[in-house]
């Protein structure tokens, strides 16, 4: 059971969502729990506790936070991520997502569907840096790092 359960976005100290991101939210956290992968390595020759995960994710201190605890509430894991390397693909992901949206309200499907081949391959890279970051601490499959990616771009909004 090498999953996650539950994720909950510490957004506590954020301002408000637009509808949009909202909505990518709401779709991603759905994506996610109804299918994930995510496993814990063993760390320093002593086993972790098994799955499924309880996951929430912050922004503390400038880096991105991974609370990983067990169904039963206990600690499985926690890393923190330099926000560093996410800075210039998030941006790039919010400027191409802003065009989307304009886009789906003025412009023709064929022209719709080459920003949004744009926006996919931006979040495809968001992805794959999570991934490379995550290496060691959390195996992810591309699914579930797309997900994930998505839900840093929602805390990246207003951190």
């Amino acid at each position: 059971m090498s999953r996650i359960s539950q994720i909950e976005i510490d957004d506590s100290n954020l301002p408000p969502p637009t509808p949009e991101i909202e909505q990518e939210r709401k779709v991603a956290i759905f994506d996610l729990l109804e299918d994930n992968s995510f496993t814990l390595p063993d760390r320093d020759g002593r086993q972790v506790p098994a799955g499924p995960y309880k996951v929430n994710l912050a922004i503390r201190d400038k880096r991105l936070v991974f609370d990983v605890l067990t169904e039963a509430d206990d600690k499985a894991a926690e890393f923190h991520l330099s926000l560093g390397p996410f800075r210039q693909v998030v941006k790039d992901y919010f400027q191409i997502c802003e065009s989307y949206y304009q886009a789906v309200r003025t412009l023709p499907p064929s022209q719709i569907e080459t920003i949004d081949m744009a926006r996919r391959g931006i979040h495809n890279e968001g992805s794959r840096v999570l991934q490379e970051r995550l290496d060691g601490k959390v195996d992810v499959d591309s699914d579930t790092a797309r997900r994930l990616f998505t839900l840093i771009c929602v805390l990246h909004f207003g951190g």
